[in-house]
């Protein structure tokens, strides 16, 4: 960018603001240079904050959420409905359904959807991971909660088909009505979100 040529760390920042999701370069250059405009000690509160996420947040051993202790909040809480649970793409999607208000179940987050165009197969989703925790034979319920979206579908697809070989007589359901096709779980607001979760159906077999 040559009006930044003789700024070049704040051209650095602009470039990786951009890589974030939902950041075009125009976002990202007001958002550089509204940094820029901050006190030094809140710079450096933020840095220290982003700095010290490596460290403190991890994947739950569990379900795969996010979470700075092992097993997470949601595992961990016994009042939970433990025959129960819903499998979402990320945690981000996790966070979207408990405000919604209408679950009180399991979770297990997949960490993605397929996408063979950019080398994501099951191998790479907790899928194997998620087939364990059906050992216990206490889970009669499994939400497929991936996003309405093509990659979302299709791995519910993938899922559903894996499951269903396995014989564990559990119940395979699906977010019914209010959800719009390529639409986004992390986007939709909580009242729609509460009426899929409520009116969601069994999936044939």
């Amino acid at each position: 960018m040559k009006a930044l040529k003789n700024l070049p760390s704040l051209a650095a920042l602009i470039e990786e603001l951009g890589k974030l999701p939902g950041i075009g370069p125009k976002s990202a250059t007001n958002l550089a240079y509204h940094l820029v405009s901050q006190p030094a000690d809140r710079l450096k509160r933020l840095a220290d904050r982003v700095s010290q996420l490596p460290e403190k947040i991890r994947e739950c051993s569990i379900c795969g959420n996010l979470t700075e202790e092992d097993p997470c909040t949601f595992c961990a809480d016994e009042s939970r409905e433990g025959s129960q649970i819903c499998v979402v793409e990320s945690a981000l999607d996790l966070l979207s359904i408990e405000r919604s208000g209408a679950y009180t179940g399991r979770y297990h987050v997949l960490g993605g959807v397929l996408s063979p165009l950019d080398g994501i197969g099951p191998a790479q989703l907790r899928i194997r991971e998620l087939l364990e925790r059906l050992r216990s034979g206490e889970i009669r319920e499994i939400i497929l909660a991936t996003n309405p979206s093509v990659e979302g579908e299709a791995t519910a697809n993938y899922l559903k088909q894996t499951l269903s070989e396995l014989d564990l007589n559990i119940a395979l359901t699906r977010f019914a009505r209010g959800l719009p096709v390529g639409g986004d779980l992390a986007f939709t607001d909580d009242e729609t979100l509460a009426v899929a979760i409520q009116s969601r159906k069994k999936l044939d077999d």
